[in-house]
């Protein structure tokens, strides 16, 4: 009987724990969990960075050679990482185009995936 009720209490316990850290990075990151949340300021490194992966990946995919230039505009959703949706530019030849691209992030394992990237 006290074996089990210290497993209950354990994974209660856990559960909570595991609630309020996610809970806690959602706010840090300032959205609700799972909804779109505009990005205040598209210029940091951190979001030009996101954005240049996103070229570069496509590139290596549809073997294009498009040229990053700039985020017009940004939001993120918190999931299991966070999603990126970005209106970029990137010169296709000698004219500079604009794509919606979604990359899905997960810096604590260092993982980047491109899930989305279309002409707009």
């Amino acid at each position: 009987m006290t074996i089990k009720l210290f497993s209950v209490f354990s994974l209660t316990l856990s559960i909570i724990l595991i609630s309020s850290i996610f809970f806690y990075f959602s706010a840090a990151l300032g959205g609700a969990v799972g909804g779109w949340t505009p990005l205040n300021d598209v210029n940091t490194p951190e979001v030009v960075a996101i954005g240049q992966f996103a070229v570069n990946e496509h590139n290596k995919e549809a073997g294009t050679k498009l040229e990053f230039q700039s985020i017009t505009k940004g939001e993120s959703q918190v999931v299991a990482g966070i999603n990126y949706r970005l209106v970029i530019n990137a010169k296709d030849g000698g004219h500079v185009r604009k794509y919606l691209v979604v990359v899905w992030d997960k810096p604590w394992e260092k993982i980047k995936k491109l899930t989305s990237f279309k002409q707009m």
